[in-house]
């Protein structure tokens, strides 16, 4: 058997397939945040290492006498954990969506000449969730903790660490930190020495980088003995959710999308190489599949559709007969639902708006359908930035909005492209399951390539595959357009 364990913001998921993908055992267990006004999010580590002894004892327990083989750890993205010289944790770790070191993040990329400059030079703009900014904001803010640190790893790494004792990151996690060389998948030394005055201090505390294929080390004895697990079980290098989402959908290879709508909606494609030019709006990031994985994210998707629906005194239920009964632009109503702010465009103060309203159009379906679109046609914008021309042989959609059949054909009409929905949800376990099989037919001398994992773990629901209708691919590109101008004309991008 092989295992994946997904540890998200919200709590941390387990995963047991065996060989040919099929799920064996499950397990969940939440986490708490710590929320300040000033736009801190934070969780204590252990939290993580709890909730993956609940999940993983859950997933086992559904699954008894099969011995695990290997297993990989999926991580959220951007948190910054710092241990002492007892590798002992020094104080909560930030999380990705903290906010509140956008002043440093900001600085950093000033220091170095602007947002070209910094990208000419390491081939990543920082956003402020990611993870240099918040070193920055501990040598500015609490520079006695700063001063004590010896080791810095992301979440993901951090466990590793307790499963295994070693310190180690990988390619794709490490490219969301923002002191790390996408291109030549290196340490950027002059960001960090930007921040310790070139003492060398915060070089010396990063870890060893991995490749996809490398083992990592075993689950040590006391760990392995109470979660269950043999401790000859090989730890592979797992990798950031966004990466192990990629390798789950089987977004391995060029021309295959994958899509999450969820809260937020990201999405993301493999490529071979790097990417050539700078777009602030893409996320450059490498793969945990030895390649690369631009990825957009929108911070407004099902949480705003949800509010409309709670404000209409609709539930999900209410989505299809609204998407059925209407027709492709919403008869002229057009929803920006920057409700949130958004991050692409980058507008983080912007408020939504409701355009073109009129008395015969201003109906609870053809407002719920002006907000899916709204939705829809943000992230469908990402979609072209990350294509850049070229075209989506197949999209894997995730997340919640994948379980509404009128919201997959919608996206298939106005991408042109057939939407496909997996029928392991967990991407992101399945993800690690998936890379924990590859580095251990590596380890043993018998190496498979991801796709030929993918293809053989990944199954697909051919019951929700949506194909493009041609007959509405100008009514959505008409829609499409009037999105467009609208939020040119309000917001001025």
């Amino acid at each position: 058997m092989y295992l994946g364990i997904d540890c998200g913001t919200q709590g941390t998921k387990a995963l047991l397939i065996d060989e040919q993908g099929i799920a064996l055992g499950r397990g969940h267990a939440a986490h708490q945040v710590i929320q300040r006004s000033s736009g801190a999010r934070e969780q204590d580590p252990q939290w993580w290492i709890e909730a993956l002894r609940l999940s993983v004892k859950q997933a086992i327990a559904q699954a008894p006498g099969h011995p695990i083989e290997a297993l990989a750890v999926s991580g959220q993205q951007h948190g910054l954990v710092v241990l002492d010289e007892r590798k002992q944790v020094i104080r909560p770790a930030k999380l990705w969506n903290d906010t509140e070191t956008a002043t440093q993040n900001a600085e950093l990329i000033a220091r170095f000449g602007g947002q070209q400059a910094f990208f000419e030079r390491f081939g990543i703009i920082p956003l402020t969730g990611y993870t240099v900014s918040k070193l920055l904001w501990l040598q500015q803010r609490e520079p006695e903790n700063f001063a004590r640190i010896r080791h810095i790893l992301l979440p993901h790494e951090y466990l590793n660490f307790w499963l295994t004792g070693n310190l180690c990151a990988e390619y794709g996690d490490a490219s969301g930190t923002g002191y790390f060389d996408v291109r030549n998948r290196t340490w950027a030394a002059e960001v960090l020495a930007s921040i310790d005055q070139g003492t060398g201090h915060l070089l010396r505390a990063l870890p060893t980088l991995v490749p996809a294929q490398r083992i990592i080390g075993t689950v040590k004895p006391d760990v392995a003995a109470d979660l269950g697990i043999s401790n000859s079980c090989l730890v592979a290098s797992g990798g950031g959710d966004n990466m192990m989402g990629a390798i789950g959908t089987g977004n391995v290879t060029e021309g295959v999308v994958t899509m999450s709508l969820g809260t937020s909606a990201t999405v993301y494609s493999f490529r071979n190489k790097p990417a050539a030019s700078p777009n602030p709006s893409i996320a450059p990031f490498c793969s945990s599949s030895n390649g690369w994985l631009p990825l957009v994210c929108t911070m407004n998707a099902t949480n705003v559709v949800t509010q409309t629906l709670d404000t209409l005194g609709r539930t999900v239920t209410d989505i299809e007969s609204a998407l059925a009964t209407t027709i492709p632009g919403a008869d002229a109503l057009t929803f920006i639902p920057f409700l949130n702010g958004e991050r692409t465009p980058d507008l983080p103060s912007a408020h939504g708006s409701i355009l073109g309203v009129s008395a015969s159009n201003f109906t609870p379906e053809n407002l719920i359908r002006a907000t899916i679109e709204g939705v829809s046609f943000g992230i469908l914008e990402g979609l072209d930035l990350i294509l850049d021309g070229t075209n989506a042989k197949r999209i894997l959609l995730i997340g919640g909005g994948s379980r509404s059949a009128h919201w997959r054909q919608l996206l298939a009409d106005a991408s042109g492209t057939d939407v496909h929905v997996p029928l392991e949800e967990e991407a992101g376990c399945l993800g690690a399951c998936i890379q924990a099989i590859f580095a251990a037919r590596s380890e043993i001398g018998s190496p498979e390539t991801f796709i030929e994992i993918c293809d053989r773990c990944i199954k697909l629901d051919d019951q929700r595959t949506a194909s493009p209708n041609p007959a509405r691919a100008s009514q959505y590109a008409q829609a499409r357009a009037a999105y467009k101008h609208y939020r040119i004309t309000q917001y001025g991008v």
